[in-house]
Protein backbone atom coordinates (compact mmCIF):
# COMPACT_ATOMS: atom_id res chain seq x y z
CA UNK A 1 0.00 0.00 0.00
CA UNK A 2 1.61 2.92 -0.61
CA UNK A 3 2.25 6.26 2.05
CA UNK A 4 -0.28 8.85 2.34
CA UNK A 5 0.31 12.18 0.76
CA UNK A 6 0.51 13.86 4.14
CA UNK A 7 0.39 11.81 7.68
CA UNK A 8 0.22 13.76 10.61
CA UNK A 9 0.92 11.64 13.65
CA UNK A 10 0.17 12.22 17.28
CA UNK A 11 0.47 16.31 16.90
CA UNK A 12 -0.15 18.28 20.10
CA UNK A 13 -0.12 22.07 19.79
CA UNK A 14 -0.60 24.98 22.26
CA UNK A 15 -1.27 28.91 22.76
CA UNK A 16 0.66 29.82 25.68
CA UNK A 17 -0.40 27.40 27.99
CA UNK A 18 -3.63 26.80 26.70
CA UNK A 19 -3.43 23.05 24.67
CA UNK A 20 -5.56 23.33 21.22
CA UNK A 21 -5.02 19.73 19.23
CA UNK A 22 -4.33 16.75 21.77
CA UNK A 23 -2.75 14.01 19.88
CA UNK A 24 -4.42 14.75 16.33
CA UNK A 25 -3.33 11.81 13.67
CA UNK A 26 -4.86 12.69 10.29
CA UNK A 27 -3.91 11.01 6.42
CA UNK A 28 -4.47 12.51 3.28
CA UNK A 29 -4.04 10.45 0.08
CA UNK A 30 -2.78 11.92 -3.09
CA UNK A 31 -5.11 13.49 -5.42
CA UNK A 32 -8.26 12.88 -2.43
CA UNK A 33 -10.02 15.02 -0.55
CA UNK A 34 -10.23 14.98 2.95
CA UNK A 35 -12.11 17.10 5.43
CA UNK A 36 -12.16 17.88 9.09
CA UNK A 37 -15.43 18.80 10.80
CA UNK A 38 -16.39 20.48 14.32
CA UNK A 39 -17.46 23.48 15.77
CA UNK A 40 -15.82 27.01 16.66
CA UNK A 41 -13.05 26.59 19.22
CA UNK A 42 -12.08 22.72 17.83
CA UNK A 43 -8.85 23.02 16.84
CA UNK A 44 -9.83 22.89 13.06
CA UNK A 45 -7.71 25.79 12.18
CA UNK A 46 -4.60 24.60 14.26
CA UNK A 47 -4.16 21.91 12.64
CA UNK A 48 -3.68 23.35 9.00
CA UNK A 49 -1.87 26.22 10.79
CA UNK A 50 0.95 23.32 12.30
CA UNK A 51 0.88 22.07 8.99
CA UNK A 52 2.12 24.97 6.97
CA UNK A 53 4.47 26.05 9.84
CA UNK A 54 2.51 29.13 11.19
CA UNK A 55 2.30 27.23 14.42
CA UNK A 56 4.86 24.57 15.78
CA UNK A 57 3.79 21.45 16.99
CA UNK A 58 5.04 20.73 20.96
CA UNK A 59 4.67 16.92 20.00
CA UNK A 60 4.03 14.90 17.14
CA UNK A 61 5.36 13.69 13.71
CA UNK A 62 4.19 15.40 10.21
CA UNK A 63 5.71 13.64 7.04
CA UNK A 64 4.92 15.15 3.58
CA UNK A 65 6.00 13.14 0.62
CA UNK A 66 7.41 10.78 3.19
CA UNK A 67 9.82 13.38 4.69
CA UNK A 68 9.61 15.13 7.91
CA UNK A 69 8.10 18.71 7.44
CA UNK A 70 7.56 19.28 11.93
CA UNK A 71 9.27 22.18 12.71
CA UNK A 72 10.14 24.04 8.98
CA UNK A 73 9.21 27.54 8.20
CA UNK A 74 5.76 28.43 6.27
CA UNK A 75 8.39 29.28 3.35
CA UNK A 76 9.69 25.80 3.05
CA UNK A 77 6.58 23.74 3.72
CA UNK A 78 5.28 26.06 0.66
CA UNK A 79 8.28 25.08 -1.72
CA UNK A 80 7.51 21.29 -0.26
CA UNK A 81 4.65 21.56 -2.34
CA UNK A 82 1.79 22.89 0.99
CA UNK A 83 -0.09 25.76 -0.14
CA UNK A 84 -2.91 27.25 2.32
CA UNK A 85 -5.85 29.00 1.94
CA UNK A 86 -6.50 30.79 5.43
CA UNK A 87 -9.27 31.33 7.35
CA UNK A 88 -10.63 34.57 6.41
CA UNK A 89 -9.06 34.80 3.01
CA UNK A 90 -6.09 37.35 4.65
CA UNK A 91 -5.58 38.97 1.11
CA UNK A 92 -3.51 41.64 0.12
CA UNK A 93 -6.28 44.41 0.37
CA UNK A 94 -3.96 47.97 -0.71
CA UNK A 95 -2.29 45.14 -3.84
CA UNK A 96 -4.30 44.46 -7.24
CA UNK A 97 -5.47 41.35 -7.62
CA UNK A 98 -3.06 40.70 -9.97
CA UNK A 99 -0.32 41.56 -8.04
CA UNK A 100 -2.26 39.56 -5.31
CA UNK A 101 -2.11 36.38 -7.78
CA UNK A 102 1.97 37.24 -8.26
CA UNK A 103 2.45 36.98 -4.92
CA UNK A 104 1.40 33.05 -4.73
CA UNK A 105 3.91 32.31 -7.26
CA UNK A 106 6.65 34.10 -5.20
CA UNK A 107 8.82 30.76 -5.12
CA UNK A 108 8.83 29.83 -8.25
CA UNK A 109 10.98 31.31 -11.50
CA UNK A 110 9.19 29.37 -14.38
CA UNK A 111 7.93 32.51 -16.58
CA UNK A 112 5.68 30.48 -18.73
CA UNK A 113 4.43 27.96 -16.11
CA UNK A 114 3.51 31.22 -14.19
CA UNK A 115 1.88 32.71 -17.12
CA UNK A 116 -0.18 29.24 -17.80
CA UNK A 117 -1.52 29.19 -14.28
CA UNK A 118 -2.60 32.59 -13.96
CA UNK A 119 -4.98 31.75 -16.90
CA UNK A 120 -5.85 28.65 -14.94
CA UNK A 121 -7.15 30.44 -12.13
CA UNK A 122 -8.91 33.20 -14.33
CA UNK A 123 -10.33 30.55 -15.89
CA UNK A 124 -12.11 29.19 -12.87
CA UNK A 125 -12.80 32.32 -11.54
CA UNK A 126 -13.74 34.51 -14.55
CA UNK A 127 -14.70 37.42 -12.38
CA UNK A 128 -10.94 37.93 -11.06
CA UNK A 129 -9.30 38.34 -14.80
CA UNK A 130 -12.58 41.09 -14.83
CA UNK A 131 -11.25 42.55 -11.90
CA UNK A 132 -7.84 42.29 -12.47
CA UNK A 133 -6.36 45.59 -12.00
CA UNK A 134 -9.01 46.84 -8.92
CA UNK A 135 -7.48 46.89 -5.97
CA UNK A 136 -8.10 43.29 -3.92
CA UNK A 137 -9.57 45.20 -0.48
CA UNK A 138 -12.70 46.34 -3.07
CA UNK A 139 -13.80 43.19 -4.10
CA UNK A 140 -16.97 41.33 -2.56
CA UNK A 141 -16.57 38.86 0.12
CA UNK A 142 -17.05 36.16 -2.57
CA UNK A 143 -14.22 37.37 -5.06
CA UNK A 144 -11.53 37.94 -1.82
CA UNK A 145 -11.95 33.89 -1.02
CA UNK A 146 -11.76 33.18 -5.26
CA UNK A 147 -8.59 35.36 -4.92
CA UNK A 148 -7.98 33.50 -1.78
CA UNK A 149 -7.74 29.91 -3.40
CA UNK A 150 -6.69 31.21 -6.79
CA UNK A 151 -3.23 32.51 -4.58
CA UNK A 152 -2.55 29.10 -3.26
CA UNK A 153 -2.75 28.00 -6.39
CA UNK A 154 -0.35 29.96 -8.12
CA UNK A 155 2.18 28.29 -5.84
CA UNK A 156 1.09 25.02 -7.67
CA UNK A 157 0.62 23.25 -4.89
CA UNK A 158 0.59 19.23 -4.56
CA UNK A 159 -1.68 19.37 -1.39
CA UNK A 160 -3.54 22.47 -1.19
CA UNK A 161 -5.01 23.33 2.74
CA UNK A 162 -8.37 25.16 2.72
CA UNK A 163 -9.94 27.19 5.30
CA UNK A 164 -13.52 27.65 5.45
CA UNK A 165 -13.94 28.43 2.29
CA UNK A 166 -17.70 29.00 3.01
CA UNK A 167 -17.40 32.02 5.59
CA UNK A 168 -19.39 34.54 5.21
CA UNK A 169 -21.01 33.47 1.79
CA UNK A 170 -24.06 33.04 0.54
CA UNK A 171 -25.35 29.47 -0.30
CA UNK A 172 -25.61 29.80 -3.90
CA UNK A 173 -21.96 31.46 -4.00
CA UNK A 174 -20.71 29.01 -1.75
CA UNK A 175 -22.06 25.78 -3.79
CA UNK A 176 -20.59 27.50 -6.99
CA UNK A 177 -17.11 27.49 -4.57
CA UNK A 178 -17.23 23.76 -3.89
CA UNK A 179 -17.94 22.70 -7.39
CA UNK A 180 -14.76 24.75 -8.19
CA UNK A 181 -13.31 22.97 -5.36
CA UNK A 182 -13.85 19.63 -6.81
CA UNK A 183 -12.96 20.66 -10.61
CA UNK A 184 -9.50 21.50 -8.70
CA UNK A 185 -9.14 18.38 -7.39
CA UNK A 186 -10.30 15.99 -10.62
CA UNK A 187 -8.61 18.25 -12.76
CA UNK A 188 -5.30 19.18 -11.97
CA UNK A 189 -5.09 15.87 -9.02
CA UNK A 190 -4.18 18.78 -6.26
CA UNK A 191 -5.06 16.85 -2.63
CA UNK A 192 -7.04 18.99 -0.31
CA UNK A 193 -7.51 18.81 3.53
CA UNK A 194 -10.36 21.23 3.88
CA UNK A 195 -11.10 22.66 7.12
CA UNK A 196 -15.18 23.53 6.94
CA UNK A 197 -18.18 24.80 9.41
CA UNK A 198 -21.05 23.58 7.01
CA UNK A 199 -20.64 20.12 7.33
CA UNK A 200 -23.26 19.05 4.06
CA UNK A 201 -21.09 20.30 1.63
CA UNK A 202 -17.80 19.65 3.11
CA UNK A 203 -19.21 15.43 3.06
CA UNK A 204 -20.79 15.64 0.02
CA UNK A 205 -17.34 17.33 -1.10
CA UNK A 206 -14.51 15.17 0.43
CA UNK A 207 -13.81 11.76 0.41
CA UNK A 208 -12.89 10.90 3.85
CA UNK A 209 -13.87 12.79 6.54
CA UNK A 210 -12.34 13.44 10.81
CA UNK A 211 -14.91 14.64 13.37
CA UNK A 212 -12.75 16.93 16.04
CA UNK A 213 -14.31 17.83 19.19
CA UNK A 214 -12.19 20.00 21.77
CA UNK A 215 -8.86 19.26 20.17
CA UNK A 216 -8.99 15.52 19.73
CA UNK A 217 -10.14 13.35 16.88
CA UNK A 218 -13.51 11.51 17.90
CA UNK A 219 -14.79 9.83 14.87
CA UNK A 220 -13.15 9.23 11.04
CA UNK A 221 -14.92 7.22 8.40
CA UNK A 222 -15.54 7.94 4.80
CA UNK A 223 -17.76 10.76 4.05
CA UNK A 224 -20.58 8.58 2.54
CA UNK A 225 -20.76 6.30 5.98
CA UNK A 226 -20.34 9.81 8.14
CA UNK A 227 -23.51 11.29 6.23
CA UNK A 228 -25.58 8.18 6.89
CA UNK A 229 -24.87 8.47 10.68
CA UNK A 230 -27.91 9.87 12.94
CA UNK A 231 -25.46 11.21 15.12
CA UNK A 232 -24.10 13.18 12.73
CA UNK A 233 -27.54 14.11 10.91
CA UNK A 234 -28.42 15.33 14.04
CA UNK A 235 -25.67 17.41 15.54
CA UNK A 236 -23.97 18.92 12.20
CA UNK A 237 -26.61 18.69 9.64
CA UNK A 238 -29.55 19.64 11.58
CA UNK A 239 -31.50 16.66 10.60
CA UNK A 240 -35.09 16.61 12.67
CA UNK A 241 -35.61 13.05 11.33
CA UNK A 242 -32.65 11.87 12.86
CA UNK A 243 -33.61 9.16 15.71
CA UNK A 244 -33.55 9.29 19.23
CA UNK A 245 -31.39 6.03 19.57
CA UNK A 246 -28.57 8.37 17.74
CA UNK A 247 -28.67 11.34 20.04
CA UNK A 248 -28.36 9.04 23.08
CA UNK A 249 -25.55 7.27 21.46
CA UNK A 250 -23.62 10.51 20.52
CA UNK A 251 -23.95 11.65 23.89
CA UNK A 252 -23.40 8.41 25.89
CA UNK A 253 -19.73 8.89 23.66
CA UNK A 254 -19.43 12.52 24.91
CA UNK A 255 -17.93 13.33 21.76
CA UNK A 256 -17.28 16.85 23.19
CA UNK A 257 -15.35 15.53 25.84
Amino acid sequence: MNAPLLQVSGIETYYGPIQAIRGVSIEVPEGKIVTVLGANGAGKTTILRTISGVLDADRGEITFQGQSIAGQTPDRVMRAGICHSPEGREIFPFLSVAENLTMGSYTRRDTDGIAQDLEMCFGYFPRLKERAQQRAGQLSGGEQQMLAISRALMGRPKLLLLDEPSLGLSPLLTTQIFEIVKRINRERGVAILLVEQNAHIALQTADYGYVLEVGRIVMQDACAALLARDDIREFYLGHKDASARGQRRWKKKKLWR
